[in-house]
């Protein structure tokens, strides 16, 4: 799982096997360590919530997905969710999980777990 902040957004992006993870287990999460401390980035499939929301505490980003949007997702087409939440009295915070797809140019990260590009072409 990786994840990308930039202003007022938040996108997870997921493997194949994070998602099947996600999907049967109901959470993931990465941890990065800061010396005496950690970052902290999780999903938890919630039942009894609608959209994505996301909570920051304690170094810990949580994003929750309705569990429905989990069911089927690893083999079916559908590349993310997404979705918008108040903070604060006039702000909002942008949210996207999304399948983590192998990059068209050459990288030296392991992709061998991320989904096809759609981009490509054979």
């Amino acid at each position: 799982m990786k994840i990308r902040i930039q202003r007022n957004s938040v996108r997870f992006r997921l493997s194949r096997t994070d998602i099947e993870k996600l999907s049967i287990e109901g959470y993931l999460e990465e941890v990065t360590p800061f010396g005496d401390t950690n970052f902290i980035y999780a999903v938890k499939k919630s039942a009894g919530i609608s959209e994505l929301s996301a909570e920051f505490q304690n170094g810990k980003i949580l994003l929750q997905l309705p569990e429905h949007l989990t069911q089927g997702w690893v083999d079916n087409n559908v590349v993310g969710h997404s979705g918008e939440m108040s903070v604060g009295k006039i702000d909002t915070l942008k949210l996207l999980i999304e399948k983590d797809f192998k990059c068209l140019d050459n990288v030296t990260e392991d992709q061998s777990d991320n989904y096809e590009n759609p981009a490509k072409t054979c």
